[in-house]
């Protein structure tokens, strides 16, 4: 910092604008005046034109949205790799008649590039997996969901998704933030940015991620980024291992009135900062993470304690079984969030990329059969958990990966199903949707979707409205141009709304 004195008062002046002012002129000054009035806004067009005040915006404090929603929480359960639709809730009993042919005889437009391993093309292959009805709509359920096969009649089911990209990375940047590629605000942020949080100590969005050595999904934290919206809104990481929350004890030696004595210092220069620029909306965001880091360390620890969790709670979700305890617990500790206000969850079931995900490409029986064993009792734990303490009414619970399987073997020693961006499924419980419901539906294969098409832009704006967001007013101005989560597309399913 470099410092002048003007009437005997200490002004600061940062290292950028002793650079403008000595070596750009006015004829910047200018430019700097066209560039505010294309500046961004936290709110779209709620705010006022200057921020005077470091405490006129809290940009996670709790927002009405622009109707009344049905869900006030979203726990998203990623299935990270891409699940076999037709293995898991999407039945095709046409695909036992088919067996062992080649699909070119069912749809002569294959090409061997629709996966991603063109030499390994094999024929349509019967799933390995019982189906069996469930509940009261009576769904056919597979065999390795045993548990959640009991809350069939809480969820409705996309079977007609559809997508761009049959590679994981794009897929799954087009699953979380609407485009297939990195550098957008995920659907996470987007929520948050639309609507806050209903807990001022802890995140507004909380990530986690396999804790058994798999690794991360594709693209790494790019997937809950908050790209070009302040960063106050992206994800916050739980580590697998270790504290959860890096830096999350306060350091050694550093008392609490100290670390309260170093944030008002912060503030004030903030706020001499801000004094002089009240046109940087974004120095309120940046500002409120110093603030929200220093509460969660009184709040958050309680709230990822699930050891004081009774013990007829950590039987629910599976907590202690081998299989099950790691996505048990990270299960049980999205319920402890959003019953504290967090708004948005996400858990990525599975790691990278092939047998560390479902990401099936060899031995799709023995692949899904492990990852479901991980998954069934702690998600089935969840819905029940929520529904008992009357939390699934306004908590959405989505199940959903990046793109579907093909239903053809992909040839090895052991069959798989190579990547399928043509079919995906999904299913939505509480928040206000139907249960027991069918939406859409494939070919009688499940090669292509057929009926009712839901593209992510649908899901998003689904999943927007049931949080009572307008998927088309929920914008932000960047770089000239308003942006939103479904960009120019998106369809709202109402059929799926209760």
């Amino acid at each position: 910092m470099y410092s002048s004195y003007k009437n005997s008062q200490l002004s600061f002046v940062s290292r950028r604008q002793w650079l403008q002012r000595a070596g750009c002129g006015l004829g910047l000054l200018g430019l700097g005046d066209l560039l505010v009035d294309d500046s961004s806004s936290l709110l779209a067009d709620d705010l006022p034109e200057q921020i005077t005040s470091v405490d006129d915006l809290n940009p996670l404090a709790a927002k009405n949205g622009h109707f009344t929603g049905k869900a006030k929480h979203v726990i998203w359960i990623f299935i990270n790799g891409g699940p076999s639709h037709v293995d898991t809730w999407n039945y095709r009993p046409a695909l036992d008649k088919w067996n062992g042919k080649t699909i070119r005889e069912f749809d002569d437009g294959f090409k061997n590039t629709t996966g991603f391993f063109k030499n390994s093309v094999g024929n349509l292959m019967q799933s390995p997996f019982r189906f069996s009805p469930r509940g009261e709509s009576g769904k056919m359920v597979p065999e390795i969901f045993p548990h959640l096969g009991d809350h069939v009649d809480k969820m409705a089911f996309i079977l007609s998704g559809h997508t761009e990209s049959n590679n994981h990375s794009p897929a799954l940047f087009a699953m979380n933030t609407g485009l297939p590629r990195m550098g957008y605000p995920c659907v996470g942020s987007w929520v948050t940015y639309g609507l806050g949080s209903e807990n001022s100590d802890l995140p507004g969005f909380v990530v986690m991620s396999d804790p058994k050595g798999r690794g991360l999904p594709k693209g790494h934290a790019a997937n809950w980024s908050a790209g070009f919206l302040p960063g106050v809104f992206q994800g916050t990481y739980l580590r697998p291992t270790g504290d959860p929350i890096a830096n999350l004890n306060r350091v050694t030696g550093v008392t609490d009135q100290g670390q309260r004595q170093q944030l008002g210092l912060l503030e004030k220069l903030n706020q001499i900062h801000l004094d002089k620029h009240p046109e940087q909306r974004e120095l309120a965001a940046r500002i409120e993470s110093f603030e929200l880091a220093y509460r969660m360390q009184m709040s958050a620890p309680e709230s990822l304690d699930i050891d004081s969790e009774p013990e007829h709670i950590h039987r629910l979700y599976g907590v202690g079984d081998n299989r099950c305890d790691h996505f048990a617990r990270q299960c049980l500790t999205a319920r402890r969030l959003v019953e504290r206000g967090v708004r948005f969850v996400q858990i990525y079931s599975g790691g990278m990329e092939n047998q560390r995900s479902w990401d099936g490409h060899s031995d799709i029986e023995g692949n899904h059969r492990q990852f479901a064993g991980e998954t069934d009792q702690p998600v089935a734990g969840l819905l029940a958990d929520l529904d008992s303490r009357g939390l699934l009414d306004e908590t959405l619970v989505v199940w959903c990966g990046e793109f579907g399987r093909l239903p053809i073997a992909q040839t090895g020693a052991k069959p798989g199903r190579d990547h399928n961006p043509h079919c995906f499924c999904a299913w939505l419980a509480g928040g206000g949707v139907k249960g027991g419901v069918d939406y859409g539906a494939s070919d009688e294969v499940g090669y292509k979707a057929a009926e009712k098409m839901v593209h992510m832009n649908d899901l998003h704006a689904t999943l927007l409205h049931l949080l009572g967001l307008d998927h088309e007013k929920l914008t932000y101005k960047y770089n000239g141009r308003r942006f939103r989560l479904t960009d120019v597309a998106g369809q709202v399913i109402h059929d799926i709304i209760a």
